[in-house]
């Protein structure tokens, strides 16, 4: 188990969770998990008014509570990564600035162009 930054885990490449992630956050953002997430608030409304047992009742609950806490691991992975590729490219354009101040062309600027796109990788 690690405790780093999801950016600073796998190196230059994405593991499996990163990809995993990625697809589950596409698919959280989809017109059917949100079909989904009405029919289970739908399922948990309707049981608490048709008075059903006190395992369906948990059954709504805990499967509400289940969905929430995979979505908050979603979402705060997907804010760090985004974070971080905000962080390097503010970083590489302060240091291509600096150079163009200097009336340089080096590292500064290959960087830059690097960080184009840099989102779609984390």
């Amino acid at each position: 188990m690690t405790f780093k930054n999801p950016v600073h885990r796998g190196g230059s490449r994405r593991g499996r969770f990163e990809q995993f992630a990625e697809y589950a956050s596409n698919f959280t953002s989809s017109p059917v998990f949100f079909l989904f997430c009405l029919l289970l608030v739908g399922f948990f409304a309707a049981a608490h008014i048709a008075h059903l047992p006190l395992e369906l009742l948990l059954l709504a609950g805990e499967s509400m509570t289940a969905v929430t806490l995979l979505l908050l691991a979603l979402l705060k992975n997907a804010e760090m990564r985004a974070e971080h590729a905000i962080q390097r490219k503010l970083d590489a354009i302060a240091a291509a600035l600096l150079e163009a101040h200097r009336d340089e062309q080096g590292q500064a600027f290959e960087d830059l162009r690097n960080a184009i796109r840099m989102e779609e990788e984390t």
